[in-house]
């Protein structure tokens, strides 16, 4: 019988993204450029996911270059990995925003092993995305760019399929950020995947534009996922 974590690092071990994508778009598996983030993210999941409990599902956008693109954790950078996780990753170090947040929260829910038992967090798109601008490539959202999203949304709903197959709550799924809901949506008509979407601020828009009120959000963030 496999473990959750162990069908979490099966999915991140199969990765990989073959489809059609314009040439002004880069996607990044984090697994196959760092050995060391594979190593991590291993330790992490059998550490918080080490059983077949179900839990709520927390969807993101796609993983940061910073973030999970390097750790291989979802809104987890080197630096949170190590201090609230005890997981130390010696071939990078990496402060995320959207991390703090993340794990401000995680603190005032209970802790990590709290939080973790009760919820997965993953991205319908769970590899990094970069544009190419003005000569450089820069982060990029699946849902930046219409012909992009049309490119990604077999995947997408497919990578959603898996994720719920770990055992998780369909009933009710959170989305992280405005846009994001409006494309979850429609990914959600066409494959029935949940009962009903709780659309959260994002952890990044809230670090960037809303941090003196930061507490309100973290309340927001804890009644809903508790259902309180």
């Amino acid at each position: 019988m496999k473990t959750f974590a162990d069908q979490v690092v099966e999915f991140n071990r199969n990765l990989h993204y073959s489809g059609k994508l314009s040439e002004d778009f880069q996607v990044l598996n984090p697994y196959l450029g760092n050995p060391e983030t594979m190593e991590v993210m291993q330790k992490f999941y059998h550490k918080y996911y080490n059983d077949s409990n179900q839990r709520k599902f927390l969807i993101g956008i796609n993983p940061s270059r910073h973030g999970a693109g390097v750790t291989g954790v979802p809104f987890t950078d080197t630096k949170r990995l190590e201090a609230v996780c005890g997981i130390k990753m010696k071939s990078a170090y990496t402060h995320e925003i959207s991390s703090v947040f993340m794990y401000d929260m995680i603190e005032q829910y209970g802790g990590a092993e709290e939080f973790y038992k009760d919820i997965y967090i993953n991205s319908p798109f769970p590899l990094a995305i970069v544009r190419k601008s003005k000569g450089n490539w820069i982060n990029a959202n699946y849902y930046d760019d219409k012909e992009l999203f049309n490119d990604v949304k077999d995947f997408m709903i497919d990578s959603l399929k898996k994720h719920i197959s770990l055992n998780l709550d369909t009933s009710e799924v959170f989305i992280l950020g405005k846009k994001n809901a409006v494309f979850i949506s429609k990914l959600n008509e066409e494959a029935h995947l949940f009962d009903k979407m709780t659309v959260l601020e994002h952890p990044r828009y809230i670090q960037q534009y809303k941090s003196k009120e930061k507490d309100v959000y973290i309340d927001k963030y804890i009644l809903a996922l508790k259902n309180k």
